[in-house]
């Protein structure tokens, strides 16, 4: 074989290994894009599984506990509000109208005083209407009317701020009542068909947690806006104290 015969041999054998490479370099190819292809599908399977729960089913397989605890969370977001609407509404205490009222006894305008007391249409208005009419009594006397007059006004404003603190302590204990209940059942189950695996636990188990979860919930709402009312509560007291401290100063100092 001459040098021309040896070329052309070097030359085939060079093109036969490049043919090989290419074939195996387009099947590695082909194997990654089939592995990214199987996965995009199984996390769009994924997705499409979790779109599947909706939050009304959620709620559902939550069991019988659900009701009691749907009828917990309405009292409780009305009862915020409510009181939370009146506290504001009997809660103002104007420093106008304070000032006014000193005005009218150094002048010994009672009468104006009284009208300016009853128009206020406020928890202050009342309080200040019941010390205004005891003028003329002793300080001591007064005095006792005011706070006596002043817890009755709180009192009121508290009305059904209870409710809140017992939802607050119910609702949690109602959660794990059908969490153990719906635990119960899943063993009862098993114990029936001896049949035990895990997918059967762990099912039975994610829906009874639900209601443990939402009675959580509710009680976190009712125990916050308790607190909060009350602190609106405390904050009124103490300006209509100091309201008040400034008035009984005005009717002890003497007439110029």
């Amino acid at each position: 074989m001459g040098f021309y015969g040896r070329t052309m041999q070097i030359v085939l054998q060079y093109l036969t290994n490049l043919s090989v490479f290419d074939k195996a370099k387009t099947v590695r190819t082909n194997m990654i894009l089939l592995q990214a292809s199987t996965a995009i599908d199984s996390t769009a399977a994924a997705a499409a599984a979790t779109e599947g729960i909706q939050f009304f089913d959620l709620v559902m397989k939550g069991g019988w506990v659900m009701f009691p605890l749907a009828f917990l969370f309405f009292a409780t977001v009305f009862l915020i509000v409510e009181r939370w609407l009146a506290i504001n509404s009997n809660g103002k205490i104007d420093e106008s109208f304070v000032d006014n009222i000193k005005d009218f006894i150094r002048q010994g305008n009672i009468k104006s005083a009284e009208s300016l007391c009853r128009n206020q249409k406020s928890a202050a208005g009342r309080v200040f209407e019941k010390a205004v009419g005891r003028i003329g009594y002793s300080i001591k006397d007064i005095e006792s009317t005011v706070e006596n007059a002043g817890q009755i006004e709180v009192a009121k404003m508290e009305s059904n701020l209870a409710y809140l603190g017992v939802i607050a302590g119910i609702a949690p204990m109602l959660g794990f009542v059908g969490t153990i209940s719906g635990i119960i059942n899943i063993f009862y189950s098993i114990s029936q068909s001896n049949d035990f695996n895990i997918g059967t636990v762990a099912g039975g188990m994610y829906e009874k947690m639900i209601t443990s979860g939402a009675g959580l919930i509710v009680g976190l709402i009712a125990y916050m806006g308790y607190h909060l009312l009350n602190m609106k509560l405390d904050r009124f007291a103490l300006k209509l104290q100091g309201s008040a401290f400034d008035f009984l100063d005005v009717l002890q100092k003497p007439v110029k």
